[in-house]
């Protein structure tokens, strides 16, 4: 797939991808998931190729998830000894992830890892809407970073869905577990990013990656603030709403597309 023509770009063919961007952007700033996702998806839509999309969503995160992770740390929303432990694992899984989805069609555990995620999510919201959120802290954490690395290089998406969701029902509180998951991710995506362009080149620069990185960017602070101000127990319904919703979508065109 070859690079753009940046003589070529103009605002009203970037616009739909920004918007996407912005609002994946505040979704995923505010609740800690969604942006690889809905990205992810879009640039299917449009014919980019699966390591392709997911390179280039991934060069993306890495500028948004630089802004939202610095807007978590001004806002204290990062629990620094949690961001260590998901990190490490996590950018190690990443580059296992990329390197396989570069060379080796990983498309077949898709079905069910999304049918675990669309299950996890169901949970959170049943606890959100019945329970007021009981915190403790998590026991099972550096597996989950490797998986949830591994499965965001492999499948375009999936850390934040992945690693938040399981905290969470861990008991681990909403807004520092979002602010840190949210952090960590730029190590990850920036490593996940480079070795990307080891195997496959620089094929991810589009006009539909340029519109999502302008999009993504300009959203990236406001997520942080969100996630401060609403309270823990509506933080979890929606992250249980929003990731019912995407897996479910996303099972839907694993399985009949």
């Amino acid at each position: 797939m070859p690079m753009f023509d940046l003589t070529t770009l103009s605002f009203e063919t970037l616009l739909p991808f920004i918007l996407v961007g912005f609002a994946a952007q505040i979704v995923d700033g505010a609740l800690g998931m969604a942006f690889g996702v809905i990205s992810n998806t879009l640039l299917l839509w449009v014919g980019v190729p699966p390591a392709a999309a997911s390179a280039g969503v991934h060069t993306v995160e890495t500028f948004t998830t630089a802004v939202s992770g610095i807007s978590h740390v001004l806002h204290k929303n990062v629990n620094w000894t949690l961001f260590l432990r998901l990190m490490i694992p996590g950018v190690i899984g990443g580059v296992l992830g990329a390197y396989v989805l570069s060379n080796i069609d990983a498309s077949t555990a898709k079905p069910f890892i999304l049918a675990y995620l669309t299950s996890i999510g169901v949970y959170l919201l049943y606890r959100g809407l019945r329970y007021p959120p009981k915190q403790k802290e998590p026991k099972i954490v550096e597996p989950l970073g490797l998986v949830g690395g591994f499965l965001d290089a492999a499948g375009g998406g999936g850390w934040g869905p992945v690693v938040t969701s399981n905290l969470l029902v861990q008991g681990a509180s909403p807004r520092t577990t979002i602010g840190t998951v949210n952090t960590a991710e730029f190590f990850l995506t920036a490593t996940i990013s480079a070795t990307f362009i080891t195997q496959l080149g620089w094929a991810a620069f589009t006009q539909a990656t340029v519109g999502l990185l302008i999009g993504g960017v300009l959203a990236a602070p406001f997520g942080a603030m969100l996630a401060q101000r609403v309270p823990a127990k509506t933080l979890m319904v929606l992250v249980g709403v929003i990731l019912t919703i995407t897996s479910l979508f996303g099972l839907y065109r694993a399985i009949w597309h």
